[in-house]
């Protein structure tokens, strides 16, 4: 089993709790004096997109550099038992319960479950639900990526990769560029820029692009990891400073250059935080909050069940908590702790403990066949013993 990496777990748990502070308008946030704190809080979505990137490349890569065949099924099997069980709960939360609805349009059921939403929500009339199009993100991701790597790998090339990576990174400007130029110069009254821009996978490639970067180096080029790596405090200024960077990009959220430049140098600059993290040498490497590895292990569950639970203490107990600022936001925050990690016991951590009982399975040696008994031949006064395995 591997063992757990206290910097990644930390920076999972900062993704989640960012997104959900985000989230927390739905029920009043932290009020205009923490509008800073909460205000970028969307780009705990893209610590995430970095991390799948980087973790599920690792995994996909490494068997393919070590010249084995990708087990296809074992992969999809995998992502099937950690994402699908839980995921569905909540849908069927959504659909059988409208009052528990953080907003009250809802997309049809067939769109979350092809993961096609993030291609097809009309967002005036769908938001309950609606953070389910990174999911949807990931899932193309899963489904497209495997293939792609081991086409990559059957006729390796790097020049061929850094030309793909290229592609991917300078298209994606360029696209969003074009869409943003076209909407906003259109009129059109519908929300266009989640709907062609935040939401679509075509135009959301950069921190899964920059991850998959991450583990391509560290599984076909350890010595250029290990120098990558030597220098993490370093490895994470620098993340910090392109976080900085990618912050003032997006101080004007919907704009053209955020939409543009921002997604790569947000990405890459998280990927550098990631990396800081991925090895204990650093100061982020070693840090271990207290809290953070649990609430990295709850995040999956945290993410789909938040804003249920927003709405369920808002409904509830929303009259006799208002204004009681900072208690009343400790309230939401440890009731969505707890719904997540009803969510994650009940549900998520079952069928991951089904997925290794699976695989153990399925790894264990086949007991060896116990040999056929002796066959004796007489041949006048002699006797032949041949024993032979069955």
């Amino acid at each position: 089993m591997t063992a757990r990496l206290p910097g990644l777990d930390l920076l999972r748990a900062l993704a989640i709790a960012w997104v959900m502070l985000f989230h927390s308008f739905l029920v009043g946030g932290l009020g205009p004096d923490f509008a800073w704190l909460s205000r970028y809080g969307w780009m705990g979505v893209d610590i995430f997109f970095v991390l799948s990137g980087f973790l599920i490349g690792r995994q996909v890569l490494a068997p393919l550099a070590r010249g084995e065949k990708l087990d296809f099924a074992r992969f999809y099997a995998r992502r099937a038992y950690r994402i699908l069980p839980a995921f569905a709960v909540v849908l069927a939360i959504y659909l059988l319960w409208p009052a528990g609805r953080e907003a009250p349009g809802l997309a049809p059921w067939w769109q979350f479950a092809t993961f096609a939403l993030n291609f097809t929500i009309d967002y005036s009339t769908q938001q309950a639900f609606s953070h389910a199009w990174s999911l949807c993100v990931e899932e193309h991701f899963y489904l497209l990526f495997p293939a792609l790597a081991w086409a990559l790998a059957r006729w390796p090339s790097a020049r061929r990769v850094a030309a793909l990576v290229a592609l991917l990174a300078i298209g994606g400007v360029l696209l969003r560029a074009a869409i943003w130029w076209h909407f906003a110069g259109a009129g059109i009254e519908r929300n266009w820029f989640v709907e062609e821009i935040y939401y679509p996978t075509y135009a959301r490639l950069d921190g899964l692009l920059a991850g998959v970067v991450l583990a391509i180096v560290a599984t076909y080029r350890p010595a250029w990891w290990a120098r990558l790596t030597a220098r993490p405090n370093l490895l994470a200024l620098g993340g910090l400073l392109g976080m900085a960077l990618a912050l003032w990009l997006f101080r004007q959220r919907t704009g053209a250059l955020g939409n543009t430049l921002g997604w790569p140098v947000l990405s890459f600059a998280l990927a550098a935080l990631v990396a800081a993290g991925a090895t204990r040498q650093g100061v982020l490497g070693r840090l271990e909050l207290p809290g953070a590895a649990w609430i990295a292990t709850i995040s999956f569950s945290l993410y789909l069940s938040h804003k249920l639970v927003f709405q369920w203490v808002s409904a509830n107990f929303g009259g006799s908590l208002e204004g009681y600022g900072l208690l009343a936001f400790a309230v939401f925050a440890v009731a969505t702790l707890a719904g997540g990690a009803l969510l994650h016991y009940s549900v998520e951590r079952p069928f991951l403990r089904m997925r290794e009982r699976r695989e153990r399975q399925r790894t264990r040696p086949e007991p060896a066949p116990e040999p056929a008994p002796p066959i004796v031949v007489v041949l006048g006064a002699d006797t032949i013993g041949d024993t032979r395995a069955a």
